[in-house]
């Protein structure tokens, strides 16, 4: 079994590319492209790139043949997603989901993680209130 390259998708600050393996047709390969899109095309997201694959087991008897991992970068960070359903419409949404929380964890985090709400006195903060 060998993977197909299906080209990488470019958006303004999106280059991933797409790779599939097994039997996995245009139309869930479309649908899944399209749920990374959405979920990566946010406002507020840096640059990324990475690779997404999707595959299909080729085993009838499994009960989730649909796999997809996602590594990404974004800005600087590393995303990593993986996620296994039964069919390929239930992947692209779990994968949407799990890509759209991470990038919401990488945001928040690099926006007010190591910020405190005020400074503190000793660094022309104001003092606390009682204590003239």
């Amino acid at each position: 079994m060998t993977a197909k390259n299906t080209g990488t998708h470019v958006t303004s600050t999106v280059a991933v590319q797409v790779r599939s393996e097994g039997d996995v047709d245009k139309e869930a390969l479309a649908y899944v492209r399209t749920k990374v899109d959405t979920a990566l095309n946010r406002p507020g997201v840096p640059d990324v790139s990475g690779e997404v694959r999707i595959a299909k087991a080729a085993a009838h008897h499994v009960e989730q043949p649909w796999y997809a991992g996602a590594e990404l970068v974004v800005g600087n960070s590393l995303v990593v997603v993986h996620a296994q359903e039964a069919t390929a419409h239930e992947l692209a949404d779990r994968l949407q989901d799990r890509l759209r929380s991470q990038l919401t964890r990488v945001l928040h985090r690099k926006a007010a993680a190591r910020r405190a709400a005020t400074p503190p006195p000793w660094r022309g903060g104001q003092a606390i209130s009682g204590r003239d």
